[in-house]
């Protein structure tokens, strides 16, 4: 519904022009450290799935069971919690629904730990994926729209590139949980699940502090509250740095909805920036399927192919991790200042094709578990900054109003083709031992990465630096009034 008041604010500018400042870490903390539970959840179970299917573990379940059917239950639960939580975080806020999604969670990965038979657990690694699925809609909107535009691509590939901090944690957790000299079989990895529940926990009391999005609220017609938010902002930051902040630039007049529609997202996503879309469905596929696929499957590989024992696997994982989250650490900068396009192109071309190589050596021979890790490393330094950068480019170069929703969409449907058809077709062809089926599961990863790659040369969208209101003209704008000017690059 639109009302007919029209609101003249300057909050977005206003936001982007802030410096740097401890405000800015409490947001990162509060809702970026969950992807570290995103990543501790995945590598967990990637590496506890031999211990599950051995005799005493406490669950009936084989291998496959956990990298296969669990992976992708997992992920058809982040699917679904996508959309589910999306479509409610763009009507009902920011705040309200990334404390609903840690919580339902939590409450999940508890359960999980629990597990006492196979459809027990498949249950509760579905409706984690669902909690995690939720957060993955709510936190990138509110992150975006609570970052200054000229830190805002580094900031969002950091932060889901910290997912690997929780891969290395996850890694080298299983190491000590699946000593069966410190712990039982039928322990160790339920402990695992509760650190999980413990980390959780800690974030939940953090983002607390997280205020709502200003953006947000003034779309919806709170724009007292966003005035007033934006203000104490302010307020805290210039005493931080001891000066006044400089004038905003930039005014947006707009006319509050109470919500919109699915046939006027559909419309404004598929037709008014069809291409658009196309870039973000060839992101996520392609990422969603090298990811899912090889997290899920590595420790699998290491042990069938070398032999490698499963209660080391989690120091190898650790080490692809480590290669992981430097990329977007060390490379996330240059997506903000060499730009979008020559990036999130050069990201995923250099990954697919250092990963054909990769399949080449492994089909030959010529690796083992060590310089098969190494050669995993390097391919995971560049795709890793690739993919972070998909939850980036969605989140941006749509309308405010779809953003949470769009997320969601680009994110279940991008991670239903690549994230359940990845572990279901990686674990049947890597289950039988053949070298030849897993070359060739690594070719399909490979081959979707350098699509996605080209596509992005074409259709990127030049976003750095910019205004989100800027790179997407919001559906509420009163039409013929000004948007605020683009903010200016680093």
């Amino acid at each position: 519904m639109t009302t007919a008041t029209t609101i003249t604010t300057s909050v977005p500018a206003r936001l982007d022009r802030l410096p740097w400042s401890r405000w800015h870490w409490t947001v990162v903390v509060g809702l970026g450290t969950v992807w570290i539970l995103d990543g501790l959840e995945v590598t967990v179970v990637g590496n506890i799935a031999g211990r599950l299917s051995e005799q005493g573990s406490g669950l009936p379940i084989s291998s496959g069971g956990v990298t296969g059917m669990a992976a992708a239950l997992y992920v058809a639960g982040a699917c679904s919690g996508a959309l589910f939580f999306g479509r409610l975080t763009d009507k009902f806020g920011r705040k309200k629904l990334f404390m609903v999604t840690l919580a339902v969670y939590l409450t999940a990965t508890a359960l999980t730990a629990l597990s006492y038979s196979s459809w027990w657990f498949f249950t509760f690694r579905f409706l984690t994926g669902f909690g995690i699925g939720g957060e993955y809609a709510a936190i990138n909107s509110a992150i975006d729209e609570l970052i200054p535009a000229v830190y805002r691509g580094r900031v969002d590939l950091i932060i889901n590139g910290s997912f690997w901090l929780g891969a290395i944690g996850g890694s080298l957790l299983s190491v000590l949980m699946l000593d069966t000299a410190i712990f039982p079989k039928d322990v160790g990895w339920r402990l695992t699940f509760g650190m999980g529940v413990i980390l959780g926990l800690v974030i939940l009391l953090v983002r607390r502090q997280v205020p709502e999005s200003p953006r947000w609220l003034f779309i919806h017609g709170r724009s007292t509250e966003a005035e007033q938010l934006v203000t104490t902002i302010e307020k805290r930051i210039e005493t931080e740095k001891g000066a006044p902040l400089p004038p905003a630039k930039g005014e947006i007049c707009i006319r509050p909805r109470e919500s919109i529609g699915f046939r006027s997202i559909a419309r404004t996503v598929f037709i008014d920036y069809r291409k658009r879309a196309v870039l973000g469905l060839a992101l996520f596929i392609g990422q969603a399927f090298l990811y899912n696929a090889i997290t899920f499957g590595f420790g699998a590989i290491l042990t069938r192919f070398y032999g490698v024992s499963t209660s080391r696997t989690g120091y190898f994982f650790a080490v692809i991790a480590v290669g992981n989250f430097l990329g977007p650490l060390l490379l996330g900068k240059l997506f903000d200042t060499v730009g979008r396009r020559i990036m999130i192109s050069s990201t995923y071309l250099l990954s697919g094709v250092l990963l054909f190589g990769t399949a080449w050596l492994f089909g030959t021979g010529r690796l083992n578990d060590v310089t098969l890790t190494a050669c995993w490393a390097v391919v995971l330094f560049f795709a890793s900054a690739g993919a972070s950068s998909a939850y980036l480019t969605v989140s941006e170069i749509f309308p405010m109003e779809t953003r949470a929703m769009a997320i969601a969409f680009f994110y279940g449907v991008g991670t239903a083709a690549g994230g359940i058809s990845g572990p279901l077709l990686f674990s049947a062809l890597t289950q039988n031992g053949v070298v030849g089926d897993t070359v060739l599961a690594f070719q399909i990863g490979a081959s979707l990465m350098c699509m996605a790659g080209v596509v992005a040369a074409f259709l990127a969208v030049r976003a750095e630096g910019r205004s989100l209101e800027d790179i997407a003209t919001p559906l509420s704008v009163a039409r013929g009034e000004p948007v605020p000017a683009p903010a200016p690059a680093e």
